[in-house]
């Protein structure tokens, strides 16, 4: 008989369609890494490790439905600044030499960590590489993850359209040495990408046991050529693979619709034919009602990310516009630069209070069990994983959490959905297993050394911090060109106004 575990007399979310996140008393059995049965009560069977639920809250795994993990290196190091102007910092385009694997190791092992130390057993990561992605760089980062145990959908970002096309009023905004700077950066060739994210997919196929998945990751419409965009759906229809793409983050991303094709960049994706269940949509900010009806009627997933929202100000998603809409919304933390937390706890709490205040009805505001499925169930459907994790469920994988409800943010104990939402930080969490494995015991990492990862970031503090000051020198040269383009865009008109989730905040 195959070894496994039995959770007894747990306190369970299950976040499956019947019990979702009401509180329930079951028992788990976990056979080779599977969900095999849950019940009030359980027998106890040859090759069952018995582990306790008394005083236990088992939940299925954070799903973080949109991160980057490059920022791992660059959290605390920028503040008040726009997303373009960010990301000119943040992913600098003059100067930067490519990473090298070993570096990409410990910066994935760091989001790791951190992920899982918050109950985060799944990552959408976004591996964006300036100025491009090996496959050594892409190995690195599944060796990575494979080691440390979490599961992950990984994806090689591409952009395929020359820098300065990026944005609608940038060309004229810049100084004639800074734009053939710019313009003698190397552009990826559409074909290559394509045969490198074709092999990926082979590669990467049945990786880790199929913890591990390869991901095709299109910057934003803006950033890649029409062609490109035609052929990762491709690929991605081909192989059943993510679709994963940053689209209406900031009102600039609006504006460049209307002054690239005509139409908003949901009706440009959908001209192109390339949106469906495959797709998640980053953000989604900046959207329009029929945006939203073509969004439910194709199947595609949204991506909020209510944190790196309001620190880079680029607005609030209509929440409750997509959950009416059916629109399949799950929860990210974005990167550490942008929000500068890997922890799915902050970005769950922040997309429950948010929205509290686009609005005066508070029926409408988002309920502790929309919030906890966004997080969970949600994002697992984004990452094509919905028949995986997500929810505890016989025949899905055992990817669980398990809360000491006898700590300090579960007392006095009451609702423990509301506990988890607004009060849990992680620091109640006492057991992480992945695909039936347990990767955290006893507030300790199993499959990795922790403190020899943070010992060697911290001596290579200093190198890596010389690296990013000539980096944010040399890219600094390029903020005044983008203060004017910024300001053109924010002088355009757009159909909708998001700063406050509804087209006017009801507080003023």
């Amino acid at each position: 008989m195959s070894v496994g575990y039995l959770i007894e007399d747990a306190t369970v979310l299950t976040m499956d369609s019947t019990t979702g996140a009401s509180p329930v008393t079951r028992s788990i059995r976990v056979r080779d890494g599977e969900i095999v049965d849950i019940s009030g009560a359980l027998e106890r069977l040859d090759g069952d490790t018995v582990l306790s639920g008394r005083d236990r809250l088992v939940v299925p795994g954070y799903v973080n439905a949109h991160t980057h993990s490059w920022e791992g290196l660059f959290r605390a190091r920028l503040d008040n600044l726009p997303l373009e102007h960010w990301m000119l910092l943040s992913y600098p385009v003059l100067g930067l030499a490519p990473l090298s694997p070993d570096l990409i190791r410990l910066r994935s092992q760091l989001v790791a960590i951190e992920s899982l130390r918050n109950g985060v057993t799944t990552l959408v990561d976004d591996v964006l590489e300036i100025p491009g992605q090996t496959e050594d760089q892409l190995a690195a980062v599944f060796e990575a993850y494979r080691d440390i145990g979490i599961r992950a959908n990984i994806s090689g970002h591409v952009m395929d359209r020359p820098f300065v096309d990026h944005f609608p009023f940038l060309a004229d905004a810049l100084e004639p040495d800074l734009r053939r700077e710019l313009d003698a950066l190397a552009v990826l060739g559409g074909d290559e990408y394509l045969a490198y994210a074709r092999a990926a997919a082979e590669r990467y196929r049945d990786y880790a046991d199929g913890r591990l998945r390869f991901m095709l990751g299109p910057s934003a419409p803006q950033r890649c050529t029409p062609e490109m965009l035609v052929g990762i759906d491709d690929i991605a229809k081909d192989h059943d693979l993510e679709f994963h793409i940053h689209v209406l983050e900031t009102r600039t991303q609006a504006v460049t619709a209307g002054e690239f094709y005509g139409k908003t960049m949901v009706e440009y994706l959908h001209a192109l034919g390339v949106l469906g269940e495959r797709v998640t949509m980053a953000h989604g900010i900046w959207v329009t009602d029929s945006d939203v009806a073509v969004l439910a009627d194709t199947g595609t997933s949204v991506s909020h990310n209510p944190i790196s929202n309001l620190k880079l100000g680029s607005g609030i998603a209509p929440w409750r516009k997509y959950l009416d809409s059916g629109v399949n919304l799950g929860i990210g933390t974005d990167g550490m630069s942008s929000s500068d937390t890997a922890r799915m706890s902050e970005a769950v709490k922040a997309a429950a209070l948010l929205h509290k205040v686009t609005g005066p009805d508070y029926r409408q505001w988002p309920t502790a069990q929309e919030v906890l499925t966004a997080g969970t169930l949600g994002g697992a459907r984004s990452a094509r994983l919905g028949d995986t994790v997500g929810s505890i469920e016989v025949g899905k994988r055992a990817d669980l959490v398990f809360y000491d409800m006898n700590s300090l943010a579960f007392t006095p104990r009451n609702k423990p959905e509301l506990h988890l939402v607004y009060s849990e930080n992680g620091s109640s969490i006492e057991t992480v297993m992945v695909d039936g494995r347990i990767v955290l015991q006893d507030g300790h990492l199993t499959s990795i050394d922790e403190r020899a990862v943070l010992d060697e970031l911290q001596a290579r503090g200093p190198e890596l911090r010389q690296w990013q000051d000539q980096l944010e020198t040399l890219n600094r040269a390029l903020l005044p060109a983008f203060d004017r383009q910024y300001t053109a865009a924010m002088n355009r008109g757009v159909a909708v106004d998001r700063y406050s989730g509804r087209g006017e905040c009801w507080l003023n």
